[in-house]
């Protein structure tokens, strides 16, 4: 029984909570929101900080300066492709892109969007509790585990899925704190 690949999937599960909530838009700028786009650089998609200083000079701008100036038309288009709602403005040397101000109504679509991802990375977290318990059974039946051994193995699994479950819900109540008082 490998407690540790258990847990190694359920970090993962988690880190992908974060990756997606640090995309979702509080209001602020926030340069996670690129990190999906991905521009045609001479034949190859190539992320946005790959190719362009990205800075945030203002809470609600983003500046996206291309280090190959003759890229800025396509770095516009790639943003206007990934529909992030959000209108590039390009000056000739530099792209910003400015945030609005969310409203109240835009603010609880988020919220709903938030914890409906996080619902997802909990059924996640309870799939891979499953088949760690499902494993511990068939060893149990190989008579690799005794009846005790697959009774702490499932205790633990369970307490490990608990701590996830409550470290998901922690990094969610700061996520919906963060876009409800922006």
């Amino acid at each position: 029984m490998n407690f540790n690949s258990i847990e190694e999937k359920m970090k993962k599960t988690i880190s992908v909570f974060e990756e997606n909530l640090s995309e979702v838009r509080a209001g602020r700028a926030n340069p996670n929101i690129l990190n999906k786009v991905k521009v045609d650089y001479y034949g190859v998609p190539t992320p946005i900080n790959q190719m362009a200083g990205v800075s945030v000079p203002e809470a609600r701008m983003i500046v996206i300066q291309p280090w190959d100036m003759s890229m800025l038309k396509e770095i516009e288009k790639a943003i206007n492709l990934a529909e992030l709602g959000i209108n590039p403005m390009n000056d000739g040397k530099v792209i910003r892109l400015n945030f609005p101000e969310l409203t109240e109504e835009r603010r609880k679509e988020l919220v709903k969007d938030i914890r409906r991802t996080s619902e997802e990375a909990k059924v996640a977290i309870r799939a891979i509790r499953r088949d760690g318990i499902d494993e511990a059974r068939t060893a149990q039946k190989n008579g690799e585990l005794t009846e005790d051994e697959l009774s702490s193995a499932e205790n633990n699994i369970q307490k490990l899925t608990d701590a996830k479950i409550a470290e998901i819900d922690t990094i969610l109540e700061k996520k919906e704190k963060e876009i409800m008082t922006v």
